[in-house]
């Protein structure tokens, strides 16, 4: 991805998550904003945007952050509001264990707490290990948790998965974490 298309997905990140008002941007409550608007607005803000590159970044980009509607003339994000938005998610079985990537400097307030979505709707979960580390890494020294989600899930617990793969739960009590047995290590105690 160019400098560009990454600053506009960035940007568009923060517009169609959290503050669509920056350009005076208005959200359904499934989250949509109108394809024709969101450009227009984009534009005017002074950053370049066409259909055809937002195609490009809703099509192409390797984090699939947002999605058209079927006919294309709505677009949102997949996951990741801070906004209050309905996805119509729809709770599915989770696999046995899901990942979650943090920061050293969180694991004690996680293993008081668990994880909450902070300012977001959800907690974000990854299918594979490698995909958590890459999120524990923008936050500081990456710590690797496993949750048991097959646990949490037969305890009544609900988990949706978005449309880019990304699991997503309300919150994670600690009891559910099992944390890395020495932390700078990716493997856990079993």
């Amino acid at each position: 991805m160019d400098k560009h298309s990454a600053k506009l997905s960035k940007f568009l990140s923060l517009i169609l998550r959290h503050k669509p008002q920056v350009i005076g941007l208005q959200l359904d409550a499934n989250g949509w904003a109108d394809v024709e608007q969101l450009i227009d607005l984009v534009n005017q803000h002074g950053i370049a945007i066409s259909y055809e590159l937002l195609d490009a970044l809703v099509q192409k980009n390797d984090k699939q952050r947002f999605t058209f509607n079927a006919d294309h003339t709505k677009v949102r994000a997949n996951q990741g509001h801070s906004l209050s938005v309905d996805l119509d998610l729809v709770a599915e079985q989770p696999p046995r264990i899901l990942f979650h990537g943090t920061a050293t400097r969180f694991l004690s307030s996680i293993r008081e707490k668990g994880l909450l979505p902070g300012s977001r709707q959800h907690v974000h979960l990854a299918a594979e290990e490698l995909d958590a580390i890459r999120v524990g890494q923008r936050h500081g020294h990456p710590v690797v948790l496993v949750i048991q989600a097959n646990t949490m899930c037969q305890a009544g617990y609900q988990f949706y998965c978005a449309k880019n793969g990304v699991w997503l739960a309300e919150r994670i009590p600690p009891q559910y974490i099992q944390f890395p047995s020495k932390v700078g290590r990716s493997r856990f105690k079993q």
